[in-house]
């Protein structure tokens, strides 16, 4: 196996795959699961079985990528949410969910855009609903 693909090549290729199926698919554990899939069935075919510690360390990758930039795209949500709320007359500060009363005030804190990010990364989960 060359070093220069194992240790540049596939990671770099992995990291913006990476990212491209974070935005397609909206969740990191899929991304990893697409991923892991994909360099097994790689490490059966192409490779020898010692790829597959190359498999599960680009899996990781993977995953941390697609977390990081769920991250993100939720960060620069929220931002955009709270710069537009001195403009509009909207209640909601963060613009996550209607339900949510804690957020009712107009100001743009710190403390706003961490629970804006705290409810968004909740979004399409049903566990919320249930334990209120």
């Amino acid at each position: 196996m060359n070093t220069l693909l194992l240790f540049f090549a596939l990671p770099v290729a992995t990291i913006i795959l990476a990212i491209v199926l974070q935005r397609l698919l909206c969740s990191p554990i899929l991304v990893a699961l697409t991923f892991f899939a994909i360099y097994l069935i790689l490490t059966f075919s192409t490779f020898d079985e010692t790829f597959l510690i190359f498999a599960i360390v680009y899996t990781i990758i993977a995953y941390i990528t697609a977390a990081i930039t769920r991250f993100v795209r939720n960060f620069i949500r929220c931002q955009n949410n709270n710069n537009n709320n001195g403009h509009d007359n909207n209640n909601n500060s963060c613009n996550c969910n209607e339900e949510d009363d804690s957020n009712n005030s107009n100001n743009c804190s710190c403390e706003n855009i961490c629970n804006c990010l705290r409810e968004s990364s909740m979004i399409g989960t049903r566990s919320r609903r249930y334990w209120r």
